[in-house]
């Protein structure tokens, strides 16, 4: 069942599992609703395990104010109303306490969407609303009138965060973009400098090329089904880890010499079916279908690259910070990173998109991980498990790198060591 066609119920403890265990909110903090057709508000409780929500603790706030359910409605009721009524566009509201955002929204900053391409479109403007008790009507009036001026985020001082949507998941994942950018501005900080994207750069994301005409494939083969469901199963893992996001994030696999598989774009990526993935033959993309926007990088990749079997791209955190910066990505640090990741490079913002075959020849086995300027992280491998890997892998090094800042400086492994890992892993 998709998405759209669960019950407001179901819907609201789907997307607060995501939250909660996406370290976006504890167990007590965080309220989300939608409202109904006859105007009702579905909501979640106050005082109820966030992380143990069922359907059957959400509450129904009739349009005449009774309230039909087991427990209280939250006590952010007041704001979810005060929205809805200034803005009759919006049919769900999401608020939440991510830490990122809850340091910006201490320091009463904004993190930038000019980070990564796609932030802006996700998130649009992203304004403040002024301080005000939780749970009074000063603060509903305050975040009301922020989102009237047409704004679909809105931060609270010292506070959090609130967004807003036409439906819940579109709510949902400009919550989770917005904390998305944050974490990776403060570690990209911490690295000594942020690389914002122009407004002609971000532009330049609305117009990238698609794949090359279309066919009707036949029936799909035992090979092809398995790696359908295993591309669903690891995009899935990427986001309970935090490797992506619902909105972004690329897998593809290769079936042989001219055909692969790609995620789709447009779909949300935690809840992907095999059936929404697109089969590519010869650059032409299954019919009725759109792949992901850099089919055509993956295309070139496969072409030149025999021995390459999967590819990914995604905007984990930490590896994504070093992207939106000018640090080098050293992973000297410890042997597994060097032997896994080996030395990384860097392919120029756009290049993915507009100079595919150029990108494709910096990536190989022999370096199988690089950055894409302000964009992510992208790795390869013989199969979609060696690739993923690499992608933890290139996250967590990436972490640990940034994190020795807090402690000292970083000491690489040295010339000897490294031929002595090149020759034992025949990394040459």
């Amino acid at each position: 069942m998709t998405f759209a066609m669960l019950p407001p119920r179901d819907q609201l403890v789907t997307i607060m599992q995501r939250i909660y265990h996406g370290r976006m909110t504890t167990l007590s903090g965080g309220n989300l609703s939608i409202r109904d057709d006859d105007g009702s508000l579905w909501i979640t409780p106050a005082g109820i395990d966030k992380g143990r929500l069922t359907p059957n603790d959400i509450i129904h706030v009739h349009a005449d104010g009774r309230c039909e359910g087991p427990h209280r409605p939250s006590s952010e009721l007041p704001f979810h109303r005060a929205i809805y009524a200034s803005r009759p566009d919006l049919r769900a509201i999401v608020h939440a306490h991510p830490p990122a955002l809850v340091a910006f929204s201490i320091a009463r900053v904004a993190p930038s969407t000019a980070l990564i391409p796609h932030a802006r479109a996700v998130c649009g403007a992203v304004r403040y609303a002024p301080y005000a008790r939780p749970g009074s009507e000063q603060l509903g009036a305050a975040i009301a009138a922020t989102f009237a001026h047409g704004s679909d985020v809105v931060m609270l001082e010292n506070h959090g965060v609130v967004a807003g949507g036409a439906d819940l998941l579109t709510a949902f994942q400009r919550l989770e973009t917005l904390d998305f950018c944050a974490r990776i501005q403060i570690l990209a900080q911490r690295l000594g400098g942020v690389v914002s994207l122009s407004d002609a750069q971000i532009a330049l994301f609305d117009r990238l090329p698609q794949a090359q005409g279309t066919f009707t494939p036949g029936p799909a083969s035992s090979r092809e089904r398995e790696l359908r469901l295993q591309l669903c199963d690891f995009v899935a893992r990427a986001c309970d880890r935090q490797l992506m996001i619902s909105t972004e994030g690329v897998i593809s696999a290769r079936l042989d010499a001219d055909r692969f598989v790609i995620t789709p774009t447009g779909f949300d990526r935690r809840d992907l079916t095999p059936g929404d993935i697109v089969l590519i033959d010869g650059g032409r993309a299954e019919a009725g279908k759109r792949p992901s926007r850099s089919v055509n990088l993956h295309h070139a990749i496969y072409q030149r690259h025999a021995d390459i079997g999967a590819s990914m791209t995604a905007q984990t955190p930490a590896a994504t910070a070093y992207a939106v910066s000018t640090t080098h990505f050293d992973t000297r640090g410890i042997p597994e990173s060097y032997v896994l990741l080996r030395d990384v490079p860097r392919v120029l913002y756009g290049q993915p998109y507009t100079a595919p075959e150029r990108v494709a020849e910096v990536i190989s086995t022999r370096a199988p991980v690089l950055l894409m300027q302000n964009d992510g992280v992208m790795t390869a491998g013989r199969t979609v498990l060696e690739a993923f890997d690499r992608l933890e892998v290139a996250e967590y090094s990436a972490r640990a790198l940034i994190d020795i800042e807090a402690i000292g400086a970083l000491v690489p492994i040295g010339p000897k060591e490294l031929e002595d890992l090149r020759t034992a892993y025949a990394l040459d």
